[in-house]
């Protein structure tokens, strides 16, 4: 069975219909105008049919101006009614012959992809900062395209922005400014449209190995060089245990703390927030997770939302093991386990939805952003993981570097992986099969019995020191020398749920929490004080809340004060104050979290 042929399942999450007509190239022209913080441009679309009638585009909040054939002939499109979150489809109707369109179009207000930054809201205070965030369907808010992860097409771009600024895209980058504000970008590897991203701001660039560099605002620059340094160690790393790294160069560019992720992982140039840098490159499994995007994503992509767990289960699990190469087997081992326990926490968050608790999902008339959770990542890695002790890890190792061979640069949905699975890995054993319960792991909720339960053994050290400050010993005197951020967010974490604002009070003395420098910590001990009502704590915490952008933080921490009325209305005031410095995928949570409130 030729498994590369069998035509994936029709994306609920777009208008095009690409089995009849879709995008292999195009070549866009952009101008960035930030005085009326809009992108104006064209596009010239290469398309592949057979004698399709239409082609089918997505848009979302873009004015298109104007279509015309490559024989310089106007062609009347219509847009299909508006959907919401979907936007509307641009169905383009295709003369006899034609296989080139130039669409021409324009951003609006309502271009959620995109966040205009003034000066006040960057690192260095003195230039303005655009960037764009496409996953999942925000593509099609800043280009027209045919918005499906099934969807791949190459692209080149010509940028006009002001002399003063540099943009960067997901394709070949400049690392310096020129004199006239003109740059070009190309990208020779096919890619989906959630992966396409532009930034354009007072940008450096410092090497940090061969293939690999930093780009961040000049003032951020010394700081994030030295936090990524490990960058082509990674790199290494990761070639030497799923084979080699595909797109030329591996560079990173530091966004502004409004950014709403950890990272996006846009090929060739990670997008990552400043809240990774802590000064002692504690946070840097997160440049593992984004550089394995590069073969589990990037390289072999989920066909669909619904099959999101296919891009993020293996991402967790190959990022761990990049760890487990450069750290060692004990430091994985405490990534595992604060990543079960984060499983463990949504699947407590989900008991009234089960059906989200499966790994392949349904996500038809909903945003896919619901289906971005834990479920796809930790059970995802757990499924991974468990399969990987059925069969023993060099038979293992050996299948997933099989499957990013032959399904590179090409979708991926379940059933087909099951199907792979069953074929290279399982071979037909069938006391393998059954112990791999793959129906159960995919299409149950939950975990299945006998799922593995990560345990690190640092962290039993560190309940042993937890153990020894509840009978009374001080904090001071606990052995704490040797801890990592990991272990010290685990201490955090199971502290008893009914700690007082005293207790917090004399941790916070003797560690100085409140002002850790480390974002990851400092979430954690800010719901603590929000939890116990640690009035220290509330400058730190509306400090955190006004300026950092990351969801993964904010959900949290606004649903916490909204569990007392003086916490509702101090949530309130907040997110006035702060929705400005969120992305659109942030302040929507958000509003959405808040409403009714």
């Amino acid at each position: 069975m030729d498994l590369t042929n069998i035509p994936h399942p029709i994306d609920p999450h777009s208008f095009s219909q690409p089995a009849q007509a879709r995008i292999t190239h195009v070549d866009w022209e952009l101008t960035v105008d930030f005085d009326n913080q809009k992108i104006t441009g064209k596009g010239n679309y290469t398309l592949a049919h057979h004698a399709a009638s239409e082609v089918i585009l997505d848009v979302h909040g873009l004015t298109v101006q104007k279509v015309v054939t490559s024989a310089g002939q106007e062609v009347v499109f219509t847009l299909t009614p508006a959907k919401p979150f979907l936007g509307q489809g641009l169905v383009i109707p295709l003369p006899e012959n034609t296989c080139r369109l130039t669409i021409f179009f324009e951003t609006t207000p309502a271009s959620a992809a995109l966040q205009w930054l003034a000066p006040s809201q960057t690192a260095g205070k003195l230039h303005p900062f655009l960037f764009t965030q496409s996953q999942a369907i925000l593509a099609r808010t800043w280009l027209p395209c045919q918005d499906s992860p099934s969807v791949r097409f190459t692209y080149t771009a010509r940028v006009k922005v002001p002399v003063h600024l540099l943009p960067l895209m997901s394709a070949e980058n400049p690392e310096q400014k020129n004199a006239t504000g003109e740059y070009f970008f190309q990208m020779e590897q096919p890619i989906p449209s959630y992966l396409l991203s532009l930034a354009v701001g007072d940008l450096a660039f410092a090497p940090v190995g061969e293939r690999c560099g930093v780009y961040a605002e000049p003032v951020s620059l010394p700081q994030a060089a030295h936090e990524f340094a490990q960058a082509e160690e990674m790199l290494l790393a990761a070639e030497a245990l799923y084979g080699p790294y595909l797109w030329g160069r591996y560079d990173l560019l530091v966004l502004p703390p409004s950014f709403p992720f950890g990272g996006m992982e846009n090929p060739r140039l990670t997008f990552v927030t400043p809240t990774i840098i802590a000064g002692d490159r504690s946070l840097t499994s997160l440049i593992a997770h984004e550089l394995a995007h590069s073969w589990s994503g990037n390289l072999v992509t989920n066909a669909t939302w619904n099959d999101f767990w296919l891009n993020e289960g293996f991402t967790v699990y190959f990022e761990r093991r990049i760890m487990e190469k450069l750290e060692g087997p004990a430091y994985a081992e405490m990534l595992h386990t604060l990543g079960y326990q984060d499983l463990l926490h949504t699947f407590e968050e989900m008991k009234g939805t089960p059906g989200d608790t499966r790994l392949r999902l349904s996500l038809e008339n909903r945003d896919p952003d619901e289906g971005l959770t834990e479920i796809a990542y930790e059970k995802g890695n757990l499924f991974l993981c468990h399969l990987e002790q059925l069969v023993g890890r060099k038979k293992f190792d050996a299948f997933v570097s099989y499957y990013f061979r032959t399904f590179q640069f090409q979708s991926m949905d379940t059933a087909r992986f099951v199907l792979f699975l069953e074929k290279e890995l399982l071979n037909g054993n069938q006391e393998l099969q059954e112990k791999a319960n793959t129906q159960a792991w995919i299409y149950q909720p939950g975990l299945p019995p006998g799922a593995p339960a990560p345990r690190a053994a640092l962290f039993e050290k560190v309940e042993a020191q937890l153990r020894l400050w509840q009978a009374g010993t001080p904090t001071a005197e606990l052995q704490t020398g040797t801890w990592s951020s990991h272990e010290w967010l685990h201490f955090l974490r199971a502290l008893p749920e009914n700690i007082s604002a005293n207790q917090l009070e004399a941790l916070d003395q003797a560690c100085g929490f409140t002002e850790s420098g480390n974002a990851e910590l400092l979430a954690q001990w800010l719901l603590l004080a929000v939890k116990a009502d640690y009035p220290p704590a509330a400058p730190a915490l509306e400090e955190f809340l006004t300026h950092v952008g990351r969801r993964k933080f904010l959900v949290p921490l606004y649903t916490a004060l909204l569990q007392t009325p003086a916490g509702t209305q101090k949530a309130q005031q907040i997110f006035q104050r702060a929705r400005p410095n969120y992305h659109a995928v942030t302040a929507g949570t958000l509003a959405g979290l808040l409403k009714g409130r």
